[in-house]
């Protein structure tokens, strides 16, 4: 077998039914803005995935109904081999799915949009109770790499100012930023008890993961949910 028939992706560990299927992709696969990344993509999808133009915000959209290209961070689907996508390279891709298999969201959550509540508007859109609902948080870049400036920590402390819990200090004015604690603490507040995933750093992890802030990388990983 040659290097190139190796599967170079990640497959959540979650407790869903055998219907909701995703993966991540590493940087084996390639760039995921380039075409060659994306058709390497496509021959593990049953279809198209739904590009988002990716804004930081907090915009969810169904991505059966969305064009390619529409401006937001989120989407969610209840519909059979729609397939829901999101960038990354330090930003964490944070998976939803409905513990019967009704539906599945993704949310592409850099810290901007996890402020904002990008989460809470994925959770939401769903349109499910939350008490039904299970999530996976993706490779990201984690606490131990990832540096803010006070006034990223003073946004974070203005929405909630229980996320400080999340903030370790760093040098004077700075703060390094777990991601994965705050993505916990907002599901936790919707309602969303059952939470896996969140062990992957995207800058501790040169072979696998692009990462923005480790080497100014432009390119992207993919982060993929769908209803089989």
């Amino acid at each position: 077998m040659t290097a190139e028939l190796i599967v170079p992706l990640i497959y959540p560990d979650w407790p869903v039914p055998s219907r909701v299927r995703a993966l991540v992709t590493t940087r084996a696969l390639g760039d995921m803005k380039s075409k060659n990344g994306r058709l390497r993509l496509r021959a593990h999808l049953p279809a198209d995935p739904v590009w988002l133009r990716q804004v930081h915000g907090i915009s969810v959209v169904d991505a059966a109904r969305a064009p390619a290209g529409t401006g937001a961070d989120a989407s969610f689907t209840q519909e059979s081999n729609v397939v829901c996508v999101a960038m990354a390279a330090d930003c964490m891709p944070v998976l939803l799915a409905h513990e019967g298999g009704k539906a599945v969201a993704i949310a592409h959550a850099g810290w901007r949009g996890l402020c904002a509540g990008v989460i809470e508007a994925a959770v939401g859109a769903i349109g499910l109770p939350v008490g039904q609902l299970l999530a996976w948080l993706g490779p990201a870049i984690g606490p131990q790499d990832y540096e803010v400036g006070g006034e990223v920590r003073d946004a974070f402390l203005a929405r909630d100012a229980r996320a400080a819990a999340a903030f370790a200090p760093s040098r004077p004015g700075h703060w390094r930023l777990d991601l994965y604690a705050v993505a916990r603490q907002r599901l936790s507040d919707c309602g969303v008890a059952r939470v896996s995933g969140g062990g992957l750093s995207t800058a501790a992890d040169a072979g696998r993961f692009f990462s923005y802030r480790r080497d100014g990388a432009r390119e992207r990983m993919a982060a993929a949910i769908w209803l089989a």
